[in-house]
């Protein structure tokens, strides 16, 4: 298994980093997000990798950073979903931005990738729902903080009222889990309103 490379980016396209190591080329599958954070041609790269092995191929998939590695094998791990899928949801989500959506259960956000429909999307989440807490200590406080603002009766309807005004359930609750519940629904509205406006 190869865990990964070190070595000059001696080719990339839209979808493919091809890495230079001991004047052997690994060509390797990566997502828009870790294209986006590759070097230059010709200049020195480290990718965490991911080998799949079938009958008819052997495919080496390339990653940034451990947590989109780890956030890979993750959705990977569900039943029917392959790397294709794995590295479409990747390319339009970030390691973060999946592990929120599955612990809020925004299965909508994870629509956004190609070939991800919502059934598909509710069972990522159904069988992956308990598992996020694996990823990363950074993101677990956040995750907890999700989930709680999920479940809490003041907050959750603060979350059904921007769902209602158009953001997706993730960007919701996560806006919502950092203010202060002990607000009145309608400041907690106003001041998550203002925090997503931020982010815009």
């Amino acid at each position: 298994m190869i865990a990964s490379l070190r070595g000059t980016l001696i080719y990339k396209d839209t979808a493919v980093a091809v890495v230079e190591c001991g004047g052997v080329g690994y060509k390797c599958f990566v997502t828009k997000n870790t294209l986006n954070r590759l070097p230059q041609i010709n200049n020195e790269v480290f990718l965490y990798t991911y080998m799949v092995v079938r009958e008819d191929a052997m495919d080496l998939y390339g990653f940034i950073d451990s947590n989109e590695l780890e956030t890979f094998k993750l959705i990977t791990s569900v039943n029917g979903v392959g790397a294709k899928i794995g590295i479409s949801i990747l390319s339009d989500l970030s390691a973060s931005q999946v592990t929120l959506s599955i612990a809020s259960g925004d299965a909508k956000a994870l629509t956004v990738a190609s070939g991800v429909g919502i059934k598909l999307a509710q069972r990522i989440i159904l069988e992956l729902r308990e598992k996020v807490g694996s990823i990363t200590s950074s993101e677990n406080d956040e995750i907890s903080a999700v989930k709680s603002a999920v479940t809490s009766s003041n907050t959750s309807e603060v979350v059904e009222a921007l769902v209602a005004l158009g953001y997706s359930k993730g960007e919701a609750s996560l806006a919502v889990a950092r203010l202060d519940n002990t607000l009145s629904t309608d400041e907690l509205i106003k001041q998550a309103l203002k925090a997503l406006a931020r982010r815009l």
